[in-house]
């Protein structure tokens, strides 16, 4: 019989059959935010422990020496833990010192390469310069002679340089001098320029007769940037050779506007030539403090003009510059 338009229409005739949850489902709702849950515990449960392995230095070693592809975050932590307001104890734990430095080795001597193996070696070197301890520098020592990989010598090289002014702020020294100057001076004729740049600024750390002809000759570097290192050494050590490229720095152009570069590179490039120009200007106050005597007249010259430089900080560096030679001259 056909119903009557005027018939009322049960609500429970409109809805669709009831069906029970399926599994599928059921995964969904509890299981994956369930597993979501968990990582992010394991995750900060993993970091916690990172933390806290300073609390336990040799927990760090037994971290390290574990063939885990995670070994280059505790070397990390232990770098920034070394450099931090509590790692004075961990500078001056010899023990610890010579233990990382034998890490260093094996992972060098496993032969392993991609990106963990090298961040891991990098970090190390780093950690192995903020020692206080001549005990650390024996395994920089040899990464800087044996080791055919230039990320890592040239790691090894910055890291002599950090150790070298940690051991003399401590009142310490390194037990062979002779024997460090010696590695940096080879690996300053590698054929990579990143490693010339690093051992041009380790050489004028380290001093001495030697460290002083090394980076005469690197004053004559084909890189820029090895020369500018080279020259910021020797004015370190008080050697006048060394106006000859300061004024080559100083005379560095500001950057003209260009419609065929970008933003970010003439950013960059203005950083660049600003970094360069202040480092000059560092150069030679130094010198003009090791020698109690003015600059050559081409180099005031430059500094002068300087004073009117689009870049603030170059402005006021060269101002003080400027004001420390006419003490010096009145």
């Amino acid at each position: 019989m056909a119903t009557s338009p005027n018939q009322p229409i049960n609500p429970d005739d409109s809805l669709p059959p009831v069906e029970p949850p399926s599994a599928a489902f059921l995964v969904q709702l509890f299981l994956v935010p369930g597993v979501i849950v968990a990582i992010i515990v394991c995750v900060w449960l993993a970091f916690h422990w990172l933390a806290h392995l300073g609390n336990d230095p040799q927990a760090y070693v037994r971290t390290l020496r574990r063939a885990n592809e995670g070994r280059w975050q505790a070397a990390l932590n232990l770098a920034n833990d070394l450099r931090g307001p509590t790692g004075s104890g961990l500078k001056s734990d010899t023990k610890l010192a010579s233990e990382l430095g034998s890490i260093l080795d094996d992972e060098v001597g496993s032969g392993r390469i991609g990106e963990q193996s090298e961040t891991l070696r990098l970090y190390l070197c780093r950690a192995l310069g903020e020692f206080t301890v001549p005990e650390a520098s024996p395994a920089l020592v040899r990464r800087v002679i044996e080791t055919n990989d230039d990320a890592t010598t040239q790691a090894a090289v910055e890291a002599l340089a950090v150790l070298s002014t940690n051991l003399e702020n401590s009142g310490r020294s390194f037990r062979d001098q002779d024997a460090v100057v010696d590695a940096v001076l080879s690996a300053s004729m590698s054929t990579n320029s990143g490693v010339r740049n690093a051992c041009g600024f380790t050489l004028g750390v380290l001093g001495g007769e030697k460290s002083v002809v090394g980076l005469l000759r690197l004053l004559g570097d084909p890189a820029t940037d090895v020369r500018s290192n080279a020259a910021l050494g020797l004015a370190r050590l008080g050697q006048t050779d060394a106006y000859e490229t300061l004024s080559e720095m100083l005379s560095r152009q500001d950057v003209v506007l260009s419609s065929k570069a970008s933003a970010d590179e003439m950013q960059s490039e203005r950083y660049k030539r600003a970094l360069i120009v202040v480092n000059a200007l560092r150069g030679v106050t130094m010198l003009v403090d090791a020698t109690n005597q003015p600059p050559p007249t081409g180099v005031t010259t430059l500094i002068k003009d300087l004073q009117q430089d689009s870049v603030a900080e170059i402005r006021s560096s060269a101002a003080a510059v400027i004001l420390k030679i006419n003490r010096i001259v009145e």
